[in-house]
């Protein structure tokens, strides 16, 4: 179980590289508009996902994690998320994989990260009450009773989301289509994991950073560790295949470099090292504890979620983008 887990991590790791989704330039462009290959990628792993996952769950081969309509959480986890992601500039995978190719913002976050899940840890007792109400696990297959007419549903929404990323594409005037094979490879990769012969469960990232976080405090004591003890072990060997994609994949393309300033972050907030690895700390604090406040991430509510057409993820990546936007509009300024 272990090889295979590191193998899945690998993959996707090598699969975000090849397509530069886990850059600061890439992510950190999305904010500002300058670069949309995330949302395109996004987009098609999410439409060519969900028709590939519900065919393989109504074959029996897979089945269902969507994760519950917890409203506030979703609603103010998503707004710190996506502040934290534009500020930082990656999501809680694309940290691993960045800091295998070098780069200290990453390491500079992943630290923040980790501080921002114990955090959660420690205040999630007294924050509970702003969590919910809890709504509970809402998907298109429950809204729409019908076999046939789910389906049929499916298939629209899906080609909807495939045709919103050409149209996306457009906009950019661009030759390049790595961002279509990554999202297709990553759609293709979360139904294997999905499946009862990969792991039973979705990809995900953000769990590995309160897991870590109390494992290395000693705070292992207490319900909110029990419940993500066995995910969060899951995800961190997977984040630690994703740095191994980064690191292999950088020497082999001779493109290792340590590095904390970006282009884009000295087009927009200038060239100081101690100025970016603050505002990276900073960022990777809001990132996790956003994640953790909603329930997952990128990888874990917005594609994992998306790809089974989960009301709570489809919310959370609708909030998350709106918040990367608007913060940055006000973070980056010419």
């Amino acid at each position: 179980m272990f090889i295979s887990i590191l193998i899945f991590g690998f993959l996707f790791g090598l699969i975000l590289q090849y397509a530069s989704l886990n850059k600061y330039n890439t992510i950190g462009g999305m904010a500002t508009l300058d670069d949309l290959t995330v949302a395109k990628a996004i987009a098609v792993a999410i439409g060519l996902g969900a028709i590939l996952l519900n065919i393989e769950i109504g074959l029996g081969f897979a089945s269902f994690h969507v994760k519950p309509l917890i409203l506030g959480g979703i609603v103010i986890g998503g707004i710190l998320f996506g502040t934290g992601m534009a500020i930082l500039g990656y999501c809680p995978g694309t940290l691993a994989i960045s800091l295998g190719e070098g780069s200290l913002d990453a390491l500079a976050g992943i630290i923040g990260g980790l501080l921002g899940g114990l955090v959660f840890t420690l205040v999630l007792p007294s924050i509970k009450s702003i969590l919910g109400p809890d709504l509970g696990a809402i998907s298109l297959q429950t809204l729409i009773p019908s076999k046939v007419a789910f389906y049929v549903v499916l298939i629209i929404i899906g080609v909807v989301f495939i045709a919103a990323a050409f149209w996306l594409h457009g906009f950019e005037k661009q030759k390049n289509y790595r961002w279509l094979i990554a999202g297709a490879l990553l759609a293709i990769l979360n139904t294997i994991v999905f499946s009862q012969f990969g792991s039973d469960r979705p990809i995900g990232a953000s769990t590995t950073y309160p897991y870590l976080s109390d494992v290395l405090a000693g705070l292992t004591q207490n319900d909110y560790f029990a419940k993500i003890q066995k995910p969060g072990h899951w995800e961190l060997i997977f984040l630690g295949g994703a740095f191994l994609a980064g690191l292999i994949g950088s020497l082999v393309t001779k493109t290792f470099k340590l590095k904390m300033v970006y282009e884009n972050w000295e087009k927009y907030r200038g060239a100081s090292n101690v100025q970016r690895a603050i505002w990276a700390f900073i960022g990777g604090f809001i990132l996790i504890f956003g994640a953790r406040m909603a329930g997952g991430c990128t990888s874990g509510h917005v594609i994992s979620g998306g790809m089974q057409m989960a009301v709570s993820s489809l919310l959370f990546a609708v909030v998350v983008f709106g918040s990367l936007l608007l913060t940055g509009k006000l973070f980056y300024k010419s």
